[in-house]
C-alpha cells in the first residue's frame, strides 16, 4: 500500500498572528520569519490537511515574467487538483513535502526546505532553459472557497533573459507568454489564485 502523501503546513493562527488578510500582501519578510520560525512548520497527511482549515499548506506560486510578458497555461483534465481543471493558470507550483528535507527532521531548516521544493515543483513541471533570478514578492490568501481556506500562497517572481520554457506535465496546456492587457481579456477563465496575481501585476513587477 502506497504511503499517503505528507505536506507542509503551519497552523491557522500562525498566519493570524501575523495578521490575516485576504488577497496579496506584500509586506512578505514579516510573514516568513514567522511561518518558518523553528518548531512553526510540520508535515501532515495530505487527505488531513485538505478538510481542516485550522491548518494552512503551503504553496510556492511561481510568475515567469520576460520582455513584459508572463507565462500563463491551462490546466488539463490530469491536473492533480481536480478543482482546478480547465482553469486558466499565472503560477506553476505545488506542495512541499518531506522528500525535499535533506536534514534529519528533529533539526529541520523549513526554509531551506521550501527553497529546495520551488526548484523541485518547477522542474517537474516545466523546463527553464533560461538564466533567471527568483524573488519573493507577496503572499497569497483566499479564504471565499474551498481551496483557498487550506492553503496559503507564497508567490515568487523569475525574471527570465529568454522567453525558453517548455512543459514537461501532461496537465499543462497553452501555454504561452502574454501582456498583462491580453490576460486581462481573459481574467474571467483563470483560477482565483491568478485573478489576484493579475490585478497585483503593478506590485509584483
Amino acid at each position: 500500500m502506497a504511503q499517503e502523501e505528507q505536506v507542509l503546513v503551519i497552523e491557522r493562527k500562525v498566519f493570524e498572528q501575523a495578521g490575516s488578510f485576504n488577497g496579496l500582501i506584500f509586506d512578505v519578510d514579516r510573514y516568513l520569519n514567522k511561518i518558518f520560525a523553528p518548531g512553526t512548520p510540520s508535515f501532515m497527511p495530505r487527505s488531513k490537511a485538505e478538510k481542516d482549515p485550522s491548518y494552512k499548506q503551503l504553496i510556492p506560486y511561481v510568475i515567469m515574467t520576460c520582455d513584459g510578458k508572463y507565462l500563463n497555461y491551462v490546466r488539463g483534465k490530469r491536473a492533480g487538483e481536480t478543482r482546478l481543471v480547465a482553469k486558466r493558470s499565472l503560477g506553476i507550483g505545488g506542495h512541499i513535502n518531506p522528500v525535499d528535507n535533506e536534514v534529519p527532521l528533529f533539526d529541520t531548516d523549513f526554509r531551506k526546505v521550501y527553497e529546495i521544493a520551488v526548484e523541485r515543483e518547477i522542474a517537474e513541471e516545466v523546463s527553464v532553459e533560461a538564466n533567471h533570478t527568483d524573488r519573493i514578492v507577496a503572499l497569497l490568501n483566499d479564504d471565499s472557497n474551498e481551496v483557498g481556506q487550506v492553503h496559503l500562497g507564497v508567490v515568487h517572481l523569475w525574471t527570465l533573459d529568454e522567453p525558453k520554457v517548455s512543459r514537461r506535465e501532461q496537465m499543462i496546456t497553452q501555454m504561452a507568454f502574454m501582456t498583462a492587457d491580453e490576460l486581462r481579456q481573459v481574467r474571467n477563465t483563470m483560477e482565483t489564485w491568478s485573478q489576484l496575481c493579475l490585478d497585483g501585476l503593478n506590485n509584483i513587477g
